[in-house]
Order: structure tokens, then sequence, then C-alpha cells
């Protein structure tokens, strides 16, 4: 019976990946459970379980006196002498137990708290794994697509996640059957299981992918500083390298734009401004308005962080963007309010732009 007993628990390590130590442990509260609610005692319940040596016993100890006050705990000397000759006022006894003799009642309380443990044990796992994976890219097939919510279900390794509509790229379908890519933002714990919480519009999808796609990025040549994203239509991302030899915009668009090229096919056509990061204000903003023309960035007092960029006139919808989103990229990736001005100060038939804002990432 203890052989087939460690085997099954073998057999539960090696198909589900649940420890063997885990469902040991868990094991042993069951049967402490079950047997206080078959037999009336209190936390004096012993249970030894030893895989490596197949040892299980079960036993209730309760203390040898002369008079029994607390029938759950203690026991005569002549009833204990039944059970061991030996046995002395004094001294703990350990009366074994048959499994058999639990019941039926305690039988299904142990089956009961063992599923469980099996549950908790396979979730805990779960949320491991998926946890060991934030902040990652990760394959997922599309399973389901509600046409009227625009939620999309998709199947990951090991079970399911939703990626609603608002991580969705703009005007991207998905189809079912569909094999896509998503970034792991974060995973949670829910009384369901845990929760994983994807993203296709995240700046940290572009981001992994570039430490993937480009060497230098990956050990540590070139560090992508900043990133800032409008996904499905433009993303900037400002990098920087303390190896004066190494170009850190060349590295990561690559031979003829290869690198880049393959991120931007992966991302279905989205453009990507790769500009070199400093730490002086006036030069990361220059560089990171491209790709227009700067001619003066005049940094502004006051607490918060603005600046009036002068720019050629003929670059002034360049610098902008259409509807804004050249200037507004460049804010987020700059951490600074941006009011883009032309060189002559004359804006023609156009009102004024208001400074573009640095806003929240997702």
């Amino acid at each position: 019976m203890n052989n087939e007993f460690f085997e099954a628990l073998g057999m539960l390590e090696k198909e589900r990946g649940i420890s063997e130590a885990y469902l040991v442990e868990k094991i042993k509260a069951a049967i402490v459970i079950a047997v206080k609610k078959g037999y009336d005692v209190e936390d004096n319940v012993e249970v030894v379980i030893e895989p490596t040596t197949g040892k299980f016993n079960v036993a209730i100890v309760k203390m040898i006196v002369d008079e029994v006050t607390d029938p759950r705990t203690e026991i005569t000397l002549t009833e204990a002498q039944n059970i061991k000759a030996r046995a002395r006022v004094g001294t703990q006894l350990e009366i074994p137990l048959k499994t058999k003799e639990f019941g039926r009642i305690a039988a299904q309380t142990a089956k009961h708290v063992i599923r469980q443990a099996l549950r908790e044990a396979e979730r805990n796992q779960m949320y491991a794994e998926m946890q060991s994976k934030s902040h990652e890219i990760v394959s997922a097939v599309v399973n389901k697509v509600d046409p009227v919510k625009g939620i999309v279900v998709l199947e990951l390794d090991k079970g399911e996640a939703i990626l609603p509509k608002n991580e969705q790229v703009p005007g991207e379908v998905l189809r079912e059957g569909e094999r896509i890519k998503v970034y792991v933002v974060d995973v949670a714990v829910t009384e369901k299981g845990p929760k994983t919480m994807i993203s296709r519009t995240h700046p940290g999808l572009v981001k992994r992918m570039f430490e993937m796609e480009v060497p230098e990025i990956f050990d540590g040549t070139v560090e992508i500083k900043a990133i800032s994203r409008e996904a499905g239509m433009r993303t900037k991302m400002a990098v920087y390298s303390k190896d004066e030899n190494v170009d850190p915009v060349g590295a990561c668009i690559g031979a003829r734009g290869a690198r880049v090229a393959g991120i931007v096919e992966e991302l279905n056509g989205e453009k990507i401004d790769i500009v070199r990061y400093s730490d002086d204000p006036v030069e990361f903003i220059s560089a990171a308005l491209s790709p227009a023309s700067v001619v003066k960035v005049e940094l502004l007092p006051g607490e918060i962080k603005s600046c009036r960029v002068t720019v050629p006139d003929n670059q002034l919808s360049l610098a902008i963007g259409n509807k804004g989103q050249n200037a507004r990229l460049t804010a987020r990736l700059t951490g600074y309010n941006i009011d883009i001005r032309p060189e002559s100060g004359y804006y023609g038939e156009e009102p004024e732009e208001k400074p573009a804002e640095p806003e929240a990432e997702n």
C-alpha cells in the first residue's frame, strides 16, 4: 500500500511538475485534519511520511497520567500498558492508527484537502512560470475574437490571457488561429489563479524586440535610455553607448537597415525613429525631434521642465508631425514640455501650436 502511495507521489511530480516535498507536507496536513475530526483530538497528531525510506505512520500522542482530565490528550497507565507494556506515568505514548480506521468522512476530508493542495500547487507553479516572463515577449495563439467587446482571448504556453481592446494596436485585425507576440506587463494573483496582463501597445514590446535583435544591446554595449510609442503609428527610442567606438544608432539600425527593418515588419510597418541620447538636454531634444532639423533649443526657467524650440520655417510641420505626433513623442521621450516655433516667427494662417507635454506611458 505504501509503495503504491509513494509511486503515485513520484508520478504526480513527473507529470504535473509538483514537488514531492510540497505534496508530502500538504498530505500530512490533510491527514492531521482527518484524524482530528475522526478521533476528537487536539494538536497531538503525529504524521511521518518519508518517501526515501517508504515510512508512513500516523499516530495520536497522549500523555500517560494516573487520572485523566482530558481524554483527548491523556491516557491512563492501564490503557497505555495494553498498547505498550513498558509504558510509564509521565511519559508520552504514540497510539498508531491504520488508515482504514479513519472512516469514510475522514478519508473524504483528506481527499478533498489533498485535491485542493494539488490545485494550489499548480496555481503557484503557473504563477511562478508566468512571473518569470514578466516584462518579456511571449508567443501566443489567438483563440477567440469577440467582435462586440473587441477583446481577444489568447492561448499562452500554460493557460489563457485576455488582450483588451485598448491594448491592441489600432487598425490591427487579429484572426483565430493566428500566432502573435505580446508583451507581459504584469502577473497578478487572483482566486481563480494567476492573471497575466498583456499588451501589444506597450513601449516595452518594442524595447524587448531591440534587446533580442541587437547583440550590442543584449551585451550592454548599447543602452536604451528612453522610449515613447504611439502603437501602430510611430516609436521614438533614445540609445547611448559608453564606448566611443560604437555608434549606438547604427548598431540598432543594422547594416542596410536590416535590424530595424525586421522589427518594423513585425510591427506591421510602424515607423521607428532611433536617436542618440545625450545628458545635455539641448542636444537630446534636438536629436529627438528627428526627422526635423532644429535651429535652437532654449531651456525655460521654472519647476516644470520646459523648452522653446526654433526650427526652419519649412521644417515646422515636420517637427510638429501629423496631428502633433512628432512633438508629443519627443516630449514623452525627453520629459520636456516643448513649444515649437518657426525661425521667422510667422505661423501663416495656422494658429500657434500648443506646447507638447510629456505624457505618462502605459
